[in-house]
């Protein structure tokens, strides 16, 4: 069974930095393709960031290209989500998802407010 742990959320400025942590079992995490969505209030998933088995290989948004930065440590079963110069448009519940399983944690919420 799939199962993913997200962390690391929390209320801070704009302009300001959090590190976001997925602890993912269940599955052959080293493997697989993880991503990052996220799910801001009132609106549908929106994808944020896809990172392949290879870490070399990511994807990312366009509103989040060149803030936030997708990694994974495959001996740690965790993916995270560096998120740099936050917006108050970032503010959202964030979810790691494998692609293609529809399994989901209970995300983390990130609130970006003055």
């Amino acid at each position: 069974e799939v199962q993913l742990v997200e962390s690391g959320g929390g209320l801070v400025q704009p302009g300001g930095s959090l590190r976001l942590s997925c602890a993912a079992s269940g599955f052959t995490f080293s493997s697989s393709a993880m991503s990052w969505v996220r799910q801001a209030p009132g609106k549908g998933l929106e994808w944020v960031s896809t990172i392949q088995s290879v870490s070399v290989f990511t994807s990312y948004a366009d509103s989040v290209k060149g803030r936030f930065t997708i990694s994974r440590d495959n001996a740690k079963n965790t993916l995270y989500l560096q998120m740099n110069s936050l917006k108050p448009d970032d503010t959202a519940v964030y979810y790691c998802v494998k692609p293609g399983n529809p399994a989901r944690g209970r995300g983390t919420q990130v609130t970006v407010s003055s």
